[in-house]
């Protein structure tokens, strides 16, 4: 009898010590990442639009972890998927902006992407939509000749996708490194963006995969697919969004079907705010000041929603202050890869908030930047969020007309969201500390250089 209690309260304590450690060390996931363009945070359903129907979004909330603290690394196009890309902030890049069809530069060599360390691990990758990370030094013009800057010399596998925004010209599709087609009827992007994801997961099931999905939408010209166009009560824009979710949809339930659903991680955010000076054809930043190209909250705080049964806790909302940067070195350390060390890394691992683990936060700066700006132009560290120069394409100084060094902003952002209440004079010591801090990453930036420099 003792020996029997003995053998079960033995088998007991070391389950217990098994599962725990599983739940520490959970076996490495595919990911599939989305990445709206242009989507802002108040554009769904579980963010309470009130006329945009976002079901599928609804319930991968629903199913996963939503950080509400979250932000793009840029307010801008190119910038933020450099970050997104790269867990660098984008003017360590040598750009801080967008890039154009001819544009010379793009993702150098020396860069260590996503997709790269993933593929160390032996992961099949993929990259399918708007890619906007450059072509060649040559541009689009050049592009049989140099290819050097797209995705599939940045360890991706497969690439199809338009190579910019859609509104630049020419539109082309570019298929690996080649031009597809120069004649693309937008209004079916999302829907075979989303067919080559679920048709992607169906060839690589068997080994660990990593798709990366940048929509064409919503960003301007709007372009529904024909089963989605004038079905949503938001108009066309609503349109686009609800296409956007039934993709969301259409990739969980393949995973679902395929048996991959607990084996997957799946991250849906989007690149910047939205584009407020299209009026309706543009999006809500929610409660945010401001939008796309801003570096108000509304410029760079998205959606962040992260979804693997059975791993990431269901139906939690978490506060922790993360952002786009993170992804690398948390993707990376969850497939049991190696985080690049030989360069200066924005991003941090958050592993811990993803998996509903009770430890104090990581934590760092998150850094604002505008157009053609080497330095930077706010800063938030915690609540606080100080501002010595506001950007934005609203050209509105929101009644603060000379923001300086000398005349800052300062908000306690989980206090004051909207960012309305300047608390800059009363607390002159926080003001000291987070201008040190934006002079400590400027030092660093300037003495570190960009790989352009070298």
């Amino acid at each position: 009898m003792y020996l029997f209690v003995r053998f079960n309260f033995l088998a007991l304590l070391f389950s217990g010590i098994s599962s725990s450690l599983a739940a520490a060390e959970p076996e490495p996931p595919n990911v599939v990442i989305l990445f709206c363009d242009d989507a802002g945070y108040g554009d769904f359903g579980f963010a309470g639009h009130p006329t945009i129907a976002t079901p599928h979004l609804d319930r991968m909330v629903g199913e996963g972890t939503r950080l509400t603290q979250f932000y793009s690394a840029s307010p801008a196009c190119t910038a933020s998927r450099y970050g997104l890309l790269t867990g660098r902030h984008p003017n360590r890049s040598g750009f801080s902006w967008v890039l154009g069809p001819n544009s010379k530069i793009g993702v150098h060599p020396r860069e260590v992407t996503l997709a790269e360390t993933l593929k160390a691990q032996g992961y099949a990758t993929a990259c399918y939509g708007k890619w906007h990370l450059g072509i060649g030094r040559k541009g689009l013009a050049g592009i049989n000749e140099d290819h050097s800057f797209l995705p599939l010399q940045n360890g991706f596998d497969e690439y199809f996708g338009i190579p910019y925004s859609n509104d630049m010209r020419p539109c082309v599709l570019i298929e690996n490194n080649k031009v597809a087609s120069r004649k693309v009827d937008q209004s079916t992007l999302t829907r075979e963006y989303t067919e080559r994801t679920i048709a992607f997961i169906e060839k690589n099931r068997q080994q660990p995969f990593f798709v990366y999905l940048p929509y064409a939408m919503p960003h301007v010209p709007l372009f529904p697919g024909k089963a989605h166009r004038g079905r949503s009560l938001r108009g066309l824009y609503g349109d686009v969004i609800e296409e956007i979710d039934w993709s969301v949809g259409a990739i969980l339930a393949a995973l679902r079907e395929k048996k991959l659903a607990e084996k997957t991680l799946v991250v849906f955010t989007s690149d910047n705010g939205p584009w407020l000076i299209k009026k309706l054809r543009g999006g809500s930043s929610g409660l945010f000041r401001d939008g796309k190209g801003s570096t108000w909250e509304g410029g760079m705080r998205e959606p962040g929603v992260f979804w693997w049964p059975g791993t990431i806790p269901a139906g939690k909302t978490r506060q922790e202050i993360a952002s786009t940067w993170d992804l690398l070195p948390t993707i990376t350390l969850l497939a049991g890869g190696k985080v690049p060390n030989d360069r200066t890394l924005d991003g941090k691992d958050i592993r811990d908030v993803l998996l509903g683990r009770n430890k104090p936060p990581i934590t760092k700066p998150i850094f604002f930047g505008g157009p053609g700006a080497s330095t930077i132009q706010a800063v938030r560290v915690g609540p606080w969020k100080l501002h010595i120069k506001t950007n934005s394409q609203l050209r509105l100084h929101h009644g603060w007309p000379n923001v300086s060094r000398k005349n800052p902003l300062l908000f306690h952002l989980e206090h004051d969201p909207s960012e309305t209440i300047n608390l800059a004079k009363r607390e002159s010591e926080t003001v000291a500390k987070l201008l040190k801090v934006i002079d400590q990453y400027n030092a660093g930036r300037e003495k570190e250089g960009t790989f352009w420099d070298k």
